[in-house]
Order: structure tokens, then C-alpha cells, then sequence
């Protein structure tokens, strides 16, 4: 078991390996330490198996930098960020509901 969050090291050799297997064939691991976009991406080359065009690996390449540079945390929060906001403006109830005592207890 590993504790902590795997070095940019570890992370490169995973990918690297995860990129192998799906070129490959044999799909994604789990438990890499890759992020959504990379998995995704990688996910990307294993559904086009056996012809997957070299812009699909060109493009897990990205995914696997943007998680390296933080760019893809930056956008993952972005977003988060931007549906919290707009939670906080639809209209929703007014209040919790008026207490109207407890509950009625069924027939024996």
C-alpha cells in the first residue's frame, strides 16, 4: 500500500507503462495515480485499439503534461467553482419546513 501522493517520477513511469499496456491492448490499470484527463485520454486509445492514430497518444501526451503542470487541477476546480456559483443563484425553498410535531405512530 502506498501512502502519500506518488512523486512526478512515479507518475511518469506509470504513465509511460499505462501507455504501453493500452497500445498494446491490455487497458488501463487502476490505482496509477493519474487523473481523470489522463485516464480518459488513455481510455481514448484503448477504445480505437488496434488503429489508434497517433493524435490520441499526441493528445493523452497533453493530459499527462496538464496533470504534471497542475493545469488540469486548475480547470477540475474552475469548473467546480463555476457550479457552486450557479447553485447560489437558482431560487430554492425559503426555509426548512415547519415542525409539525412527531410523526404518528402505526396501529399495533
Amino acid at each position: 500500500m502506498r501512502y502519500g501522493h506518488p512523486s512526478q517520477e512515479q507518475l511518469r513511469r506509470n504513465f509511460e507503462s499505462v501507455l504501453t499496456n493500452v497500445l498494446a491492448g491490455r487497458g488501463v490499470r487502476t490505482e496509477t495515480g493519474l487523473d481523470t484527463p489522463t485516464e480518459n485520454a488513455l481510455w481514448a486509445i484503448a477504445r480505437a485499439r488496434p488503429n489508434a492514430p497517433d493524435a490520441l497518444v499526441a493528445a493523452a501526451y497533453r493530459a499527462f503534461a496538464g496533470q504534471i503542470d497542475g493545469s488540469n487541477a486548475a480547470a477540475w476546480r474552475a469548473e467546480t467553482d463555476r457550479r457552486i456559483a450557479e447553485r447560489a443563484t437558482r431560487p430554492g425553498p425559503a426555509g426548512p419546513a415547519p415542525y409539525r410535531g412527531p410523526l404518528p405512530r402505526p396501529a399495533p
